[in-house]
């Protein structure tokens, strides 16, 4: 009898139930790395939550949807991080329900689990599974809009357009590359015939009237806000520069989906034993119309994304590398043919395995080892919950009033502004990012300005003491990292500014 693995049987016999065992795990497993390794949020987190705590139509970090929705989570757990952690994976795993079922309607059921698997490898390196914010909510509504654009432009299902156009308004209230990414699809459905007879019609119509509505209180901030400039493209001199930049990204793009090429490469028959009869995965014949719009939105948005950010000199590739690089799995599996030959399954997986983990135990390694190495510190190592009672507590015994804002460094104010209170986050350096907070409003209200301390005095850095001239710094208050190693204390000065009145 010829022996084949369970996993290829299952993805044979069972392929829906493949894919969810393989995202909740992945799930499972940035969860516990949060509770475990993590006592304040990664990146910018902590910010985006004390702008998402005001309910502001537009910020300067973008569309408002991803903001409101980490607040809500963040709420909904009862102040805890732990919520937004959830929301984060939540988008994980129904960007890769979606894919599957793309591929399924594309490539048929057992193949799309091989599509799914590959992506996986690619969104594990993109961008953090945790930093929760427009690059993570986006990735789910692109993959939502490239299903249901299949459904309508493919397969003629009409009753698709109402989904597509709810899902189109998210996304422009999610990320600015949104208009990038919808005109993709315009010109998509232009260049094919199935495509113009589709934009025939009420539909369509209909549509954008809901995407516009959907839009429009966004829209409108955007036209009156007076502090939004449109990024100058550069002069010929800065071409070459730009030009190297955009090779840079695309490099990245590359090295964040390096895994499928190499899965690709083990799987040939270099590797195969002689005389092995590998199991065969089968899929239907691909129509040309879905070769094409596999092969388009595989390549277009990369390619475009890197495009736009090298012209406008923008750090990463506009829209995301998780959101720009969403099929580079199922295309793969669309070029292998109607028959995929499992070689060598066992090592398959398991360096499937280790690019999937690869990032987490990466993470882990970092919060254990670098803090020993002395070259850095770790973000997420800082006592979030204790730099906020400290601070919460000592204003309340102060003045006798509840803390109600926070300036200073902007990093270390956030994490403040996660206490139960919420107290409001001032950017003081530049007040117009927090309109809802001012110095006259501050002096008034009172609050707690911090700084990172450079000395036992709390000497407040001369920028912060030329915009607060008054205050009187306080002894500065020492907290462990959650591995001190070779690394100081986290020292931060600070100094209560008190109510009006008090």
């Amino acid at each position: 009898m010829r022996f084949t693995s369970l996993v290829i049987e299952l993805i044979r016999a069972r392929p829906r139930l493949i894919v969810w065992i393989a995202v909740l795990l992945q799930a499972a497993m940035w969860l516990f790395v949060a509770l475990v390794f993590y006592r304040s949020p990664p990146g910018t987190l902590a910010t985006l939550l004390a702008f998402g705590r005001e309910y502001q139509v537009g910020t300067d970090l973008g569309p408002p949807l991803p903001i409101w929705l980490a607040d809500i989570a963040y709420r909904a757990a009862g102040g805890h991080m732990f919520g937004v952690y959830v929301l984060a994976q939540l988008c994980e795993i129904a960007t890769f329900i979606a894919l599957f079922h793309l591929s399924r309607a594309v490539v048929g059921s057992q193949q799309a689990v091989l599509a799914v698997l590959l992506t996986m490898t690619v969104l594990a390196f993109s961008s953090s599974a945790l930093d929760f914010g427009p690059l993570v909510l986006a990735r789910p509504l692109w993959a939502l809009l490239l299903l249901h654009s299949w459904q309508i432009i493919g397969q003629r299902r009409g009753n698709a357009w109402f989904a597509w156009s709810i899902e189109a308004g998210l996304l422009l209230l999610t990320t600015p590359a949104a208009i990038f990414l919808l005109l993709l699809i315009v010109v998509f459905a232009i260049s094919t015939a199935r495509g113009r007879r589709t934009l025939w019609g009420l539909d369509p119509l209909f549509a954008l009237i809901v995407v516009a509505v959907l839009a429009l209180p966004y829209a409108v901030w955007l036209m009156r806000a007076e502090t939004l400039t449109m990024p100058a493209l550069p002069q010929v001199s800065e071409l070459s520069a730009r030009a190297l930049h955009a090779a840079w990204l695309l490099g990245g793009l590359v090295v964040g989906a390096a895994a499928i090429p190499a899965l690709t490469f083990l799987n040939t028959g270099m590797f195969a034993d002689k005389g092995e009869e590998a199991p065969i995965i089968y899929r239907p014949p691909v129509e040309p119309l879905a070769r094409n719009f596999v092969y388009f939105f595989a390549l277009a948005p990369p390619l475009g994304a890197v495009l736009i950010s090298g012209l406008l000199g923008l750090e990463s590739a506009a829209g995301g590398a998780g959101v720009v690089l969403v099929m580079s799995g199922l295309v793969v599996v669309v070029a292998a043919g109607d028959l995929i030959a499992m070689r060598r399954a066992r090592m398959l997986r398991m360096v499937w395995a280790a690019a999937v983990v690869a990032p987490a135990i990466g993470v882990v390694l970092a919060v254990l080892v670098m803090p020993w190495t002395g070259t850095g510190e770790i973000a997420t190592s800082m006592p979030a919950r204790a730099i906020s009672d400290f601070f919460d507590e000592s204003f309340a015994r102060r003045t006798n009033h509840r803390l109600r804002a926070v300036a200073g460094e902007t990093q270390l104010a956030s994490l403040i502004t996660l206490h139960s209170g919420r107290p409001h986050l001032f950017i003081d350096a530049d007040p117009a990012r927090t309109p809802w907070m001012n110095q006259a409003r501050f002096s008034e209200t009172g609050g707690v300005v911090v700084w990172r301390a450079s000395d036992t005095a709390g000497t407040p850095p001369p920028e912060i003491l030329k915009r607060f001239p008054g205050i009187v710094p306080e002894v500065p208050r020492a907290f462990e990292w959650l591995v001190n190693g070779r690394q100081q204390l986290l020292r931060i000065g600070w100094a209560i500014v008190r109510p009006k009145g008090t």
